[in-house]
């Protein structure tokens, strides 16, 4: 039998990456990444929806792209001869392909764009598809999928392609008003215009592995520069490190990580809830009674608290929640290894989770900068924060760290600006946040992360204003009066909870949670859970105006009173 190929398309072709000749059939059924080499071709728009969204769902919009030349622009030919041209060579009427769709059965709108059109240039006509896209979603009050592959703004337009990017931009912040979930994902390759506007500004960045993004090209940059620039520079895993993208995802997991994340905006909490719904469980009710709590020395605590066998929070991740999606990077380019954060699930429902993550061995404490943030630490949780609030989703934080990070870079990029941000941003979250204390909880560094509606606490962690260490060295003669300084601080939980700093004590194991970290994992979901639900149920401005009363009575008069209680 003789094979032969469809009309137009030749039987083999040879990978632009290791130059392996490969049979065209097994290419795409490969879904055109080189089995050799793992190198991601460039696909159409159509091949790119029917690879991404359910079977048979698409339906393109029924506008049709306007024919536009508004300033006469000519170079070696005219600019409408083009258009025919990039017409007859793609079959498509323009450079986005544009409808709506269902992915993993989560209805979304979605405009594809295709780099064969122009290289899929940004020009009037593009710039209105995708915003009649995103006002389509508006509509419907679905999320909003972009697929970028651009070089940036048509020229042949002039000015008015450069105004396509504030076009398209307006009608995504009108979705983020609406509390409507927007998502780019990053395809080779994708510059220019498109990389400065809408490709960036959506509320999640996926890059398809080997992606190429970046406002100015490495040519330019080459040019003007005149510096050799970095391997890998602009590529989706330079991206990764540099904090300017959530995650990069291989093609072949590209529908399945769309369908996690479109589902999650399914579900987030956007209706306005009964005004009379039930207070949170009361403080005066611990799961563990701090006055028949088993008396612990607090710097035996203090030292339980730190232990490396203690659970991380990836290892609660793992065991508290029922499944995980983690995001990266601050879009201000970093992507700090001791904060963790991402999608997660409990009992069914979604969550935004955020914290502090230390490591066990010390290889992977060094990694996680021992736990310490740095600005761009608190900068990805400020993001992830913020967009919870704004498509519903409460936000759980596990706090587990000696404090914020005290390194002269940190100063640099604004450390305590960035800690005051999100305490000021927690203050007027719209969602609800449960806060839990792990290990360790010290100073601002904690309190970044835990400015909550409830704060509950392990029953062998700690929070403090400063570390015992710290402390001793500051009053004391020395470090060496560290122990004395731990009780003085009263850092304990059952101290804590006494003082109303904490609403809750969690109990752990005998022994500790580094005995029996799956114990521990039981215990905190079910703290969670308990003190979740009734969250979720108070209206948002109910729920903000309790956080700040509760912060509110640490106030000095309140604080004395309860001196005196003492």
């Amino acid at each position: 039998m003789t094979a032969t190929a469809p009309s137009g398309e030749t039987l083999w072709s040879r990978c632009g990456g290791c130059a392996a000749l490969l049979y065209r059939k097994r290419l795409r059924r490969n879904l055109d990444v080189c089995p050799e080499c793992g190198l991601h071709t460039r696909l159409a728009a159509p091949e790119r929806i029917s690879q991404l969204v359910d079977p048979g769902s698409f339906r393109p919009l029924p506008d049709r792209a306007v024919e536009v030349d508004p300033i006469g622009f000519v170079d070696v030919l005219p600019y409408p001869h083009r258009l025919t041209a990039a017409r007859a060579d793609t079959g498509l009427a323009e450079a986005v392909l544009c409808g709506t769709a269902t992915v993993g059965g989560s209805r979304c709108a979605l405009a594809v764009m295709d780099f064969r059109f122009l290289g899929g240039s940004l020009g009037c006509a593009v710039g209105e598809l995708i915003t009649r896209t995103a006002e389509q979603a508006l509509e419907s009050g679905v999320p909003l999928v972009l697929v970028t592959a651009s070089g940036g703004a048509r020229m042949q337009e002039g000015a008015l392609s450069l105004m396509q990017m504030a076009t398209v931009s307006q009608a995504m912040a009108a979705l983020r008003e609406a509390g409507l979930l927007t998502v780019s994902v990053l395809t080779d390759p994708t510059y220019g215009g498109v990389a400065a506007s809408f490709a960036t500004s959506a509320d999640l960045v996926l890059a398809e592995s080997g992606a190429r993004m970046g406002f100015a090209g490495p040519r330019v940059i080459r040019q003007v520069t005149g510096r050799t620039l970095p391997e890998g520079f602009q590529t989706a895993e330079f991206l990764l490190r540099h904090g300017q993208v959530d995650m990069v995802v291989p093609r072949h997991a590209l529908r399945a990580r769309l369908a996690t994340l479109l589902a999650v905006a399914a579900t987030g909490r956007r209706t306005t809830k009964r005004s009379d719904a039930p207070a949170p469980p009361s403080a005066s009710a611990p799961a563990v009674d701090p006055s028949r709590a088993p008396a612990r020395d607090a710097w035996e605590t203090v030292r339980l608290a730190r232990h490396p066998a203690r659970p991380t929070t990836l290892d609660y991740l793992e065991t508290t929640f029922d499944g995980f999606t983690e995001l990266h990077g601050d879009r201000l380019g970093g992507d700090c290894p001791a904060v963790v954060g991402g999608l997660a699930r409990l009992d069914g429902r979604h969550l935004m989770v955020i914290g502090h993550q230390k490591g066990h061995t010390t290889a992977e404490l060094a990694a996680r900068n021992f736990g310490m943030a740095t600005p761009a630490g608190h900068r990805k949780a400020l993001r992830l924060m913020r967009l919870a609030a704004r498509i519903g989703l409460p936000v759980v934080t596990l706090v587990d760290t000696p404090g914020a990070d005290p390194g002269v870079d940190a100063e640099e990029h604004g450390q305590a600006a960035a800690i005051a941000e999100n305490i000021l941003t927690l203050s007027m979250l719209p969602t609800p946040v449960v806060t839990v204390v792990t290990g360790e909880g010290g100073s601002g560094g904690a309190l970044a992360l835990a400015v909550a509606d409830r704060v509950l606490m392990l029953q062998h962690a700690v929070y403090s204003v400063i570390s015992p260490e710290g402390c001793a060295a500051i009053l004391w003669p020395g470090r060496t009066a560290a122990p004395q300084a731990a009780r003085a601080l009263r850092l304990t939980a059952p101290d804590l909870c006494r003082l109303g700093v904490v609403d809750e004590v969690v109990p752990e194991p005998d022994g500790s949670a580094a005995d029996d970290p799956e114990a521990t994992a039981r215990a905190v979901r079910q703290a969670l859970l308990a003190n979740l639900l009734p969250l979720l149920d108070v209206p948002a401005v109910t729920l903000v105006q309790r956080r700040r009363r509760r912060f509110r009575r640490f106030g000095a008069a309140r604080a004395g009173a309860r001196a005196g209680a003492r």
